[in-house]
């Protein structure tokens, strides 16, 4: 059995050895036999002890701190507030300290099969840890509590392993029961997640960022004769990687072989996602002109010329790009590789396109019904925004993050 006691300026370990009656024997008890070797003990895999260790007998028998029938070994010192522990003790690279206030028993060190807590912490950081009630501690009680709590015991143990075996054998062999269901659902009940904080901690920034963009937008919407094409390109370009975060670069002029007539074509602009894939933009100023027509072709609006032209335009790129295979992404390889992050290559696999241009907010809801059947009739392919799409997606997004 094994207790601790706070004595002084010292964090004590009591061991009491089923044998201990047998240390004044001329063999005496294993302890004994150990420290006469001049060797440590180790016990429940997590303390390592040697003799040098022991309380002096004139201590114990002064203290009524301590019964005589046991070893009284000293684990750590108490500084200040905390009482650090001897690395040499649980054999640890970190210092370890623990605050005074906390109550200690054989369940704060040792888990399942004398599993020393304290050494696999210490086997996943690289800095001293302070566990305690205060805010300077890194290393909150609470936290360490629910750490004890949700240490793998036996039962878990157990499912695990009949978890895996089930996984490896499925395939080959019918079991009787879905066990990694069963393991999942054990861990369910059991796990406490703490609940995520690092979408509020930038909830701030989020906001002000989208609010940014949109103001940026919106003044630019509303002076739009002021932009030649190419400035208002590049201002839109910006927005659109700010927008979708999951494209960190834009190329432009993108040069790459027609195949079939032996041409060079270019696209205006190429997107290229944080994996290296490429998709293509394209970018046209609004006008304020709907996007779908006034009247109606068979009962039906449909795509204005400029829509038209543009769906076909991405359309054939998309075709093209795609026939340029292994070569075509060498070549573009080879002329952007100083422009990429290193170990970053381009991919030409199925890339999709997206087109900026024209509002919606001008139409009727006929219109808007049926342009939004035009949307959802190329979704695969492309993604068609307007400015009004836009505008409302940083909306949406804007109320989302207050609500953080």
């Amino acid at each position: 059995m094994i207790e601790f006691t706070k004595y002084k300026n010292i964090l004590v370990l009591t061991y009491y050895p089923e044998d201990y009656d047998n240390r004044f024997s001329p063999e005496g008890g294993w302890v004994d036999q150990r420290f006469s070797g001049n060797q440590t003990i180790i016990l429940k895999r997590t303390f390592e002890l040697s003799q040098s260790q022991l309380i002096p007998e004139n201590d114990i028998i002064e203290s009524e701190e301590f019964e005589e029938e046991g070893y009284h070994f000293i684990i750590g010192n108490l500084t200040e507030s905390h009482y650090k522990l001897f690395d040499s003790v649980f054999n640890i690279k970190n210092q370890f300290y623990i605050h005074r206030s906390i109550e200690l028993n054989e369940s704060f060190f040792v888990a399942l099969r004398n599993t020393s807590i304290i050494g696999k912490i210490d086997e996943q950081c690289d800095e001293d840890v302070y566990i305690g009630p205060s805010e300077t501690d890194n290393l909150p009680a609470t936290t360490y509590e629910r750490l004890i709590k949700e240490f793998p015991n036996t039962y878990e143990t157990k499912l695990y392993i009949q978890a895996r075996v089930s996984s490896i054998i499925s395939d080959y062999l019918s079991t009787r029961k879905n066990k990694e269901a069963q393991y999942n659902k054990y861990l369910n009940k059991k796990v406490t997640v703490k609940e995520g904080t690092i979408l509020k901690s930038f909830k701030d920034y989020e906001a002000f960022k989208l609010g940014t963009i949109k103001d940026k937008l919106e003044k630019m919407l509303l002076n739009e004769i002021n932009y030649t094409e190419h400035q208002w390109q590049n201002e839109i370009l910006e927005i659109i990687l700010l927008l979708f975060p999951k494209y960190l670069a834009v190329f432009k002029e993108v040069k790459f072989k027609d195949i079939y007539s032996n041409k060079n074509r270019y696209l205006d602009f190429a997107l290229v996602d944080s994996l290296g894939y490429i998709d293509i933009i394209e970018i046209k100023k609004p006008f304020n002109k709907p996007i779908v027509s006034k009247t109606k072709y068979r009962d039906n609006h449909v795509p204005n010329r400029e829509l038209s032209g543009t769906i076909m335009q991405i359309e054939k790129y998309i075709y093209y790009l795609s026939k340029t295979g292994q070569k075509g992404e060498s070549s573009l390889n080879q002329k952007y590789l100083s422009d990429l992050p290193e170990g970053l290559t381009l991919k030409i696999t199925n890339p999709k396109g997206i087109i900026i241009m024209g509002r919606n907010s001008i139409l009727t809801k006929e219109q808007e019904h049926d342009f939004e059947i035009i949307k959802r009739k190329y979704k695969n392919l492309i993604d068609i925004f307007t400015y009004d799409d836009l505008i409302k997606r940083l909306n949406i997004s804007i109320e989302q993050v207050k609500k953080l």
